[in-house]
């Protein structure tokens, strides 16, 4: 079974860059990240910069990201093999 691993804000910012998303605004300790697809779609996401994320936020994360990234390339980004 999977295990959710233990990722900072920094690194999940880290892991969108790696889809195309870019920090499109700051609010507090909360980052907006967006991207434009080919077709005109705006794609956003909004992440808390703290050191450590709790495990329902990185849930939450990834349930929000999976609508527009494949759950497949996202899953070894969140989640180690044990």
């Amino acid at each position: 079974m999977s295990k959710l691993k233990s990722l900072s804000g920094e690194d999940v910012v880290k892991i969108f860059s790696q889809f195309g998303f870019e920090i499109a605004s700051q609010k507090g300790s909360h980052v907006k990240l967006k991207r434009v697809l080919s077709r005109g779609a705006k794609q956003t996401l909004t992440i808390p910069l703290h050191k450590e994320l709790d495990k329902g936020t990185l849930r939450a994360i990834f349930r929000q990201a999976s609508r527009y990234i494949p759950e497949e390339e996202l899953r070894s980004c969140f989640y180690s093999n044990r």
